[in-house]
């Protein structure tokens, strides 16, 4: 083994090639992972599979091997001896000490393992979800909740696995706290959607109209521009589930999912994609190939996405803008659409089944769907054969519809097929943090909808750029939300911003 770096210099020398290293590996990875979403032929999932599995292998060595350990333990304590005083440097430290301390608990053949079968798995989900088959995918379910309770315990033996999973996702979040959360939403969605069910919805035949692939193509990427995408830095593709990844500062990746009898989900999923991506592309550059490079928190990204996509996207204000769009693209069916007629069909709310075409007000309830379903299965209450009637009894709770296939119940996500149990909390999470971010851009002078219905979005950009998106994963997102609001997290102001807007659309 080397010896230990000897100076100051040295040592952040041999941090930053550490980091890098790092960070291509991961790079490769992502872009596998990306093409195999996305435009990978479906007999390739083996071979990507056992490549990534080889690069898994080697990031996870690399990670927790002897000189990576030799070096976190050196740069902290030249961090608490002052010899390093350089801000960053230290988060950088902090950072890369907390990935390989989780890391360090997972041994490699496990890493290797579960990489192969969430490639597997992610596979198989694409197949059975176009053919609403269940059955061929119901016992990757079991085997990945094994895994996944596995790697929680080695990362915490004495924490609840499922706990150690919400951490990994949004730090500092427990199922205690996200239950008090549901309880105060649920306190306030469900009232209201019952109210709203006894009155008469919009028509809005417009929003079933066939608009062809190519033209909706084409509109995705003004969509991209309109939000404010550096179109440079950005790529689309076209996937079965929208996502969106951030490569690096410079690459930024949007997909959506294209139905040409409903244009409005090819334009919310750009608008709401594009959200993640404008976050990835303006982390602070100083951040590049570094362990703080990235977003912080998957609630702290979709609270982006969905800023962009409800609070401005769908917003009185942002009509004009947007149909300014629609009709250079589209102007056969929405030629004669005024802007209060839009406004009122992008927010019609109404239980539906598929939770990503969801309006804004039942959202959270499909959430909830499936955060008891992933409690669960982790407290063995559940196996994957039970998920489709559970699936059935929560809809029928939740939004009092029935199920009619697999690929509109347990199947229409593709989280658990990634291995990503205690993702889902923080899509509801994002949105409260999205509500509590209007009043404090408000108090610091930002008129959002001035920007919103200019179509010039760049007051907004620049308070989120100062506020969040600069940060990278310097701060977590409970340091993020004091600094940019005041105060922490609060669902009261999500439950407000709810019954404010919807009470005004409805006329409650």
């Amino acid at each position: 083994m080397e010896a230990p770096s000897s100076t100051p210099d040295q040592l952040t020398s041999d941090l930053r090639a550490l980091e890098r290293e790092l960070w291509t590996q991961e790079y490769l990875m992502k872009i596998s992972e990306f093409d195999g979403a996305t435009v990978a032929p479906e007999k390739g999932a083996a071979a990507r599979g056992e490549a990534l599995g080889y690069l898994a292998a080697k990031n996870h060595a690399l990670l927790t091997g002897e000189r990576a350990q030799e070096l976190v333990r050196a740069g902290e304590a030249a961090v608490e001896r002052g010899d390093i005083t350089d801000a960053q440097l230290a988060d950088e430290i902090r950072v890369l000490a907390r990935d390989q301390r989780e890391a360090q608990a997972i041994p490699e053949e496990d890493e290797v393992a579960f990489t192969r079968l969430v490639c597997e798995a992610d596979a198989v989900w694409h197949k059975a979800k176009n053919a609403s088959d269940w059955e061929s995918f119901e016992p990757y379910i079991d085997r990945l909740v094994a895994a996944i309770k596995r790697r929680a315990e080695l990362i915490d033996p004495d924490r609840d696995p499922y706990d150690v999973m919400l951490d990994q996702y949004e730090r500092g979040l427990t199922a205690a706290q996200f239950d008090a959360f549901c309880t105060e939403v649920r306190g306030t969605v469900v009232p209201l959607v019952a109210e709203i069910g006894e009155r008469p919805q919009p028509e809005a035949a417009f929003l079933n109209a066939h608009v062809p692939e190519g033209v909706q193509r084409s509109l995705s990427y003004d969509l991209m521009r309109l939000v404010g995408l550096d179109m440079e830095a950005s790529a689309l593709a076209f996937t079965e589930h929208p996502f969106s990844e951030g490569f690096a500062s410079g690459d930024a990746r949007v997909t959506t999912h294209i139905f040409e009898d409903n244009l409005m989900s090819n334009v919310y999923s750009v608008i709401h994609e594009a959200g993640h991506a404008i976050y990835e592309q303006n982390v602070d550059p100083a951040y590049a190939c570094t362990r703080l490079e990235g977003g912080t928190s998957l609630g702290i990204h979709e609270s982006q996405s969905r800023l962009f996509e409800n609070t401005i996207g769908r917003s009185r204000a942002f009509m004009g803008p947007l149909l300014r769009v629609l009709r250079a693209h589209a102007p056969e069916v929405y030629g004669q659409v005024s802007e209060d007629e839009l406004y009122r069909a992008v927010n019609i709310a109404q239980p539906s089944l598929i939770r990503t075409e969801a309006d804004e007000l039942t959202y959270p309830l499909h959430i909830m769907i499936r955060y008891e379903i992933e409690r669960e299965l982790f407290s063995g209450e559940a196996r994957a054969c039970d998920i489709p009637r559970r699936w059935a009894d929560l809809t029928r709770h939740y939004l009092g519809l029935e199920v009619p296939d697999h690929a509109r119940g347990a199947l229409q996500d593709t989280h658990w097929s990634g291995g990503s149990f205690g993702y889902f909390p923080t899509y509801a999470l994002g949105s409260a943090y999205d509500a509590q971010f209007l009043p404090a851009l408000e108090r610091d002078g930002v008129d959002v909808d001035a920007a919103a219905a200019s179509g010039d979005l760049a007051p907004v950009r620049a308070w989120l750029c100062e506020k969040i998106w600069r940060h990278g994963r310097a701060k977590d997102a409970p340091e993020l939300i004091q600094a940019a609001c005041g105060a922490p997290l609060d669902a009261g102001f999500y439950c407000d911003y709810l019954k404010r807007k919807f009470g005004e659309l409805y006329g409650l």
